[in-house]
């Protein structure tokens, strides 16, 4: 790969930091409907059930075109695509504000979800690129953690900005940073990834070692949707209301504590070490679940260690792309980002077929079965060349 170096930390540092701001403000944009949706629905003259729709058809369009764009983009300079990432996502915000119509805001959101795509991906390869491999770890938690934190504030932001405000201050709110991070993103350090046909790039999910590491991507995301979608049904008995987002902090927390810890983890330890710790502690946590449930600071330490071991699994599961695909790593952390928002959809339905067919109380041994199912295919087969820790 060409990259044009830096020779200042501060300078790379600042990159980073950029990034990160980025993947805050694409983050936000996902949780803070959440909050929304009331208000939303009621502005549109549709149901929150239609209302909700808008974050199928966010997750939808990420997912089906973060490893298109990736492909597609492979030669030009990561600069280029991010700005056009944040120039689109920057026009979906504004036709989200100004939409009057269902069908006119669903179209920006589509717009939106484009632009997340092409930005987010894009912000871990030149993190992983920019970074020694001893300080890779690092340098993608940092960018991870703007992820992270708009997992802790995307919910509340709604809820007050929009009872201040309105939603639709709210979407210009986010639609400014967006306009800040593409008029920063020119300053970054240039980037080109090797010369690859697009046929090799798209046939990177046909490696077997990126495969398997994707399937954990996606178990491990949907154990942890299978769960806390449904977490207003699970701590009923002793939650409710304002308290749900207080259990929603605490899990946001504990995505910040368990991506920075795992940053560095990943350094000094390896990433195969890190991913089986976040695995077995995910297994454990929601093994304890219905158990954790039947108290308030039980549930709020319940979400406190879902958080920790789930914000521990990203930063080494980049880390093994970004190894694993050197030829081709924003097709890789394209494919990474569809195969979080696929593992999300499928915990959510997962979970949903549970709470009906069997009851509440059966999600949480369904989630660490899921959990366990993911650890099982992180584990190298002995009759293979063992993975790199």
């Amino acid at each position: 790969m060409t990259i044009r170096r830096s020779s200042n930390d501060r300078l790379a540092l600042g990159a980073l930091l950029v990034l990160a701001v980025g993947t805050f403000t694409v983050g936000t944009d996902g949780f803070v409907l959440n909050g929304l949706l009331p208000a939303i629905a009621a502005d549109l003259r549709v149901s929150e059930a239609v209302a909700g729709q808008l974050t199928t058809v966010f997750a939808v369009t990420y997912a089906i075109s973060s490893p298109l764009i990736a492909a597609f983009t492979g030669r030009l300079d990561r600069r280029w695509v991010l700005g056009a990432g944040m120039v689109l996502f920057t026009i979906g915000m504004a036709g989200q504000a100004l939409g009057e119509s269902f069908a006119v805001v669903a179209v920006a959101r589509v717009l939106a979800a484009l632009g997340a795509a092409a930005f987010q991906s894009n912000a871990y390869v030149l993190a992983g690129a920019l970074a020694s491999d001893e300080r890779r770890g690092r340098a993608l938690a940092t960018v991870s953690n703007g992820m992270s934190v708009s997992m802790v504030l995307g919910v509340p932001i709604g809820v007050l900005a929009g009872n201040w405000f309105g939603w639709r201050a709210v979407m210009w709110g986010i639609g400014a940073v967006a306009l800040i991070v593409m008029l920063l993103v020119p300053l970054l350090p240039g980037v080109r990834m090797p010369t690859v046909s697009l046929r090799d790039r798209l046939a990177v999910v046909a490696r077997p070692p990126i495969a398997r590491v994707l399937g954990v991507s996606v178990l491990g995301t949907a154990a942890g949707f299978a769960a806390f979608v449904y977490l207003p049904v699970l701590v009923a008995p002793v939650a409710a209301g304002a308290t749900i987002s207080w259990l929603l902090v605490g899990f946001g927390i504990g995505q910040i504590v368990g991506n920075a810890f795992a940053g560095r983890a990943t350094d000094s330890l390896g990433p195969s070490r890190v991913r089986s710790i976040s695995l077995i502690g995910t297994v454990v946590t929601f093994a304890l679940l219905d158990v954790a449930v039947l108290s308030l600071p039980s549930s709020l330490v319940l979400a406190l260690a879902s958080g920790i071991f789930g914000g521990m699994l990203m930063v080494p599961q980049q880390h093994r792309l970004f190894s694993l695909a050197p030829d081709a790593p924003t097709v890789a952390m394209g494919l990474n980002g569809s195969a979080i928002y696929g593992g999300g959809a499928l915990g959510a339905a997962l979970g949903g077929v549970v709470l009906s067919s069997a009851g509440v109380w059966w999600i949480g041994p369904v989630a660490a079965f899921v959990a366990l199912l993911g650890f099982a295919l992180s584990v190298p087969s002995r009759a293979k060349v063992p993975e790199p820790a």
